[in-house]
C-alpha cells in the first residue's frame, strides 16, 4: 500500500526554520517524483517544491527559492523540505505527494500545519 506521511509542521516565528519529513512506504522513492504543495486557508493549493528520485532535479517554485531546500534520504526512502527564513505568507497545511507512472502527483499523504506569527 502507497503511503506518504507528512510531518514535522509546528509554530515558529517569522525568520524562524522548520524541517518537513516525507516517510514514504509502499514504493521506491528512487523511481518518482515527490512533491512539497501547501494550502493556506481559502487559498487555493499551491506547488512549492519537488525532487526527482533518479537524478535529483530538484524544482522550486519562486516564492520559496533561495528559503527552502528539498532534499532525499533514499535509503531511508524519505524526503525532507527545509524551510528556512519562514515568513507569515508561508503559514499553511504542507502536504507531500508522489508522481508514480502518471504525468501527475496521483498519491497525497495527509498534511502538516505550519504557522507562522509576525
Amino acid at each position: 500500500e502507497v503511503q506518504l506521511q507528512a510531518s514535522g509542521g509546528g509554530l515558529v516565528q517569522a525568520g524562524g526554520s522548520l524541517r518537513l519529513t516525507c516517510e514514504i512506504s509502499g514504493f521506491t522513492f528512487g523511481d518518482y517524483a515527490i512533491g512539497w504543495f501547501r494550502q493556506a486557508p481559502g487559498k487555493e493549493r499551491e506547488g512549492v517544491s519537488c525532487i526527482e528520485g533518479r537524478f535529483g532535479s530538484t524544482f522550486y517554485a519562486d516564492s520559496v527559492k533561495g528559503r527552502f531546500t528539498i532534499s532525499s534520504d533514499k535509503d531511508k526512502n524519505t524526503v525532507y523540505l527545509q524551510l528556512n527564513s519562514l515568513k507569515p505568507e508561508d503559514m499553511a497545511v504542507y502536504y507531500c505527494a508522489a508522481a508514480l507512472g502518471a504525468a501527475e502527483f496521483n498519491y497525497w499523504g495527509q498534511g502538516t500545519l505550519v504557522t507562522v506569527s509576525s
